[in-house]
């Protein structure tokens, strides 16, 4: 699977996902860019965007963009914090949909 991570995101989490092509932001030269923008270009090129942000799904209609949105719930957006969920991450990626947010971890208040 196509995944990219968001610029909040450590970009070592790449390393924890194994068997995907991983990119992240910054190295596609996308740092900065408006959630809308940067999902209309990454749905080019990616299956998945990965991101902390527990407002991206609320903020944006998903439903008019071709790429699943997978929301890691964590504290914060420390590695320590994010790694404790990689095995659910991983486990649910097969199953994520296009145009829609996959929560992973707690849930969304």
């Amino acid at each position: 699977m196509r995944l990219l991570l968001d610029e909040c995101l450590d970009r070592r989490l790449a390393g924890e996902l194994t068997g995907h092509f991983v990119r992240t932001v910054p190295q596609m030269g996308w740092s900065g860019l408006k959630n809308g923008e940067l999902l209309a270009l990454a749905e080019q090129e990616f299956d998945a965007f990965i991101t902390v942000d527990r407002n991206l799904p609320s903020q944006q209609h998903l439903t008019q963009f071709d790429i699943a949105v997978v929301v890691i719930c964590v504290p914060s957006n420390r590695l320590a914090d994010l790694q404790v969920l990689v095995p659910d991450l991983i486990a649910a990626l097969p199953s994520v949909g296009r145009r829609e947010a996959t929560l992973i971890g707690e849930r969304l208040t």
